[in-house]
């Protein structure tokens, strides 16, 4: 029997938070500059490639740490996103996942395959690579309902 051929499996964390010292200020979203193509040097949510044997739970709160130094957060699945262009290097599905940080904005650096990490405001956001923007704006939008 021949093996079946798949999409790839990639996890993105939608990382948020407040000032709390400014509850009405905008939220927050952390982001990563890409160092490698494809997108290289633009900005991106941090994730990545599940590793085999591994559970995208797992592998999202991985991915973030490599890559932003953030650990801890807690993350909830959010939605799966799989449009056959959405990678230029292939079809591949991705679990993204958010997690909402209370208190202090942590600092974050660029590790692994991110140049660096830094938070933005989510309404002065960059073009983002792949199809990060669309998902941001699905969060925002399930996120300032709830």
């Amino acid at each position: 029997m021949p093996t079946p051929r798949t999409p790839l499996l990639t996890v993105d964390g939608v990382v948020l938070t407040r000032d709390p010292a400014q509850p009405n200020a905008p939220p927050q979203v952390l982001l990563v500059k890409r160092k490698h193509d494809p997108y290289r040097s633009r900005w991106a949510l941090p994730g990545g490639f599940v590793d085999v044997g591994e559970n995208p739970d797992d592998a999202v709160a991985r991915e973030v740490a490599e890559e932003t130094g953030l650990t801890g957060a807690e993350f909830d699945q959010f939605r799966v996103y799989g449009a056959p262009d959405r990678d230029p290097r292939g079809h591949s599905v991705t679990v993204v996942y958010v997690a909402e940080i209370k208190g202090a904005t942590p600092d974050v650096a660029g590790g692994d395959d991110a140049a660096e990490a830094a938070w933005f405001v989510v309404d002065k956001v960059p073009g983002l690579a792949f199809d990060h923007g669309e998902i941001l704006g699905d969060v925002m939008g399930y996120w300032s309902e709830g």
